[in-house]
């Protein structure tokens, strides 16, 4: 049974609030949608698809693999878990899922929900003036206006996500003085507005300096909210003081349980002793191993090889991640350097249509072909591997093609796609071209 013709929405889930890229399937989803009173899905809060598709493993030629073999199954979902998965039964009174590939929801790990041109009359960039310290006189001019709609904002952006696959997100939210938590208050409304279909991580993100305009007092405060990370930015050029905003950063993250990721965009000597001394510290306080990160890490590409081997093997020691937005052009990040030596790498859109960025899609999948295409992951497997970006690093195969993903227990946090595939075996260079079209995915 061939099943590569693309469906819409509408007439995959029944115009169902289920029916979003990152389908998390929770039991308030489910009651308050009409898909569990279609006649062919089942009912006491349980949810069955039939014609799933799912990896099942690698096809090798010569040792090589060639192709990436697939199958269709029967899942059911239960209480926001995957309950079980069979072998298909085309007969089943189930939701029909067409033959689409199913995979683990993206997650977008580095982006700015709270602040955004996004939803509004369209605004690029201006020239910048003065740097970073130029753009943070301009926040504090722009931020009283974006403040006032900055939640119905957040909840465009987080459809926008949606709309890409992504069900869930690490967003960074200003704490400075001009803000102080109006920023975090308001994104957490739009959080909450969506929470049914959306899940987040919070950042308390000092973007003025926590000392070159004083954040400290809105940050001691945010850290006894309902945030997740002590973020930072640019430790010397901002703050002037790499080991005095470090210590103050981690002392606040272990005082109240918090992971710590921080923006580092220098890229010289300043940038690689904020590097260094992050892993000292993290190394002295083994609680805060990962759940560590450094956003951008711009040093990193500036590097030469040996040195690079050097910091990344530090980094996968300390447990340390990086979460890139893959930069291209003069600098490419030594990626598949950090992860050789164990370190997380996650990715993220950061700025989407704002005063820092005029681009920015939503999507992650883009994020892993860019890295597919800058590292020459060309070949069936690593492309296959290229995926993790989009996904966080969960795959449905393992290096050596055993299915790893789905399994009974797991989150019910998926996305469904059309590789336009066979049922014998899906050619990963072709699924990585579909996938990218708009159109192709299933919400």
């Amino acid at each position: 049974m061939n099943y590569s013709k693309n469906i819409s929405r509408k007439n995959f889930l029944r115009n169902s609030a289920l029916a979003v890229a990152g389908l998390t399937l929770t039991p308030n989803i489910m009651r308050a949608t009409s898909l569990l009173n279609d006649e062919n899905s089942s009912t006491n809060g349980k949810l069955i698809l039939k014609n799933v598709r799912l990896e099942t493993g690698f096809q090798y030629e010569e040792g090589e693999v060639i192709a990436t073999k697939t199958d269709l199954f029967l899942i059911e979902v239960e209480n926001g878990k995957i309950l079980k998965i069979a072998p298909n039964n085309t007969s089943a009174k189930a939701v029909d899922a067409k033959g689409f590939l199913m995979l683990p929801a993206f997650k977008d790990m580095h982006i700015h929900l709270d602040k955004t041109f996004y939803g509004e009359k369209w605004q690029a960039v201006r020239k910048r003036k003065g740097g970073v310290k130029g753009m943070i006189e301009l926040e504090e001019q722009l931020m009283p206006e974006l403040l006032k709609t900055s939640t119905e904002k957040a909840e465009k952006m987080i459809e926008l996500l949606h709309s890409k696959g992504t069900s869930f997100a690490r967003s960074h939210v200003n704490i400075e003085p001009t803000s102080k938590l109006d920023s975090l208050k308001n994104l957490q409304k739009a959080l909450e507005n969506k929470k049914k279909t959306f899940g987040a991580e919070l950042v308390a993100f000092p973007q003025h300096g926590v000392f070159y305009k004083n954040a400290v007092p809105y940050l001691k405060e945010a850290a006894t909210m309902d945030i997740d990370f002590i973020g930072g930015v640019d430790p010397y050029s901002i703050d002037g003081a790499i080991e005095k905003t470090i210590d103050f950063t981690v002392q606040l993250a272990l005082d109240h349980q918090k992971g710590i990721d921080i923006h580092l965009h220098e890229s010289g000597e300043s940038g690689l002793k904020t590097v260094e001394y992050l892993i000292d510290k993290v190394n002295e306080n083994t609680a805060l191993k990962g759940k560590t990160f450094l956003s951008h890490c711009f040093v990193l590409g500036k590097l030469d090889q040996n040195k690079q081997e050097e910091i990344a093997e530090k980094l996968g020691n300390a447990q340390v991640g990086i979460v890139s937005t893959i930069p291209f052009g003069k600098l490419i990040m030594p990626l598949p350097t950090l992860q050789k030596h164990g370190v997380t790498v996650y990715t993220g859109n950061d700025s989407i249509v704002d005063h820092w960025n005029t681009y920015g899609t939503g999507s992650v999948l883009e994020k892993a072909n860019l890295y597919a295409q800058l590292y020459g992951q060309s070949t069936e497997f690593l492309l296959s591997r290229s995926l993790k970006l989009a996904t966080a690093n969960v795959l449905p195969l393992d290096d050596k093609g055993n299915q790893q993903w789905p399994k009974a227990g797991d989150d019910a946090d998926l996305v469904f796609l059309d590789a336009s595939c066979s049922a014998e075996a899906v050619s990963r260079i072709s699924e990585v071209k579909s996938l990218i079209h708009k159109g192709n995915m299933v919400f």
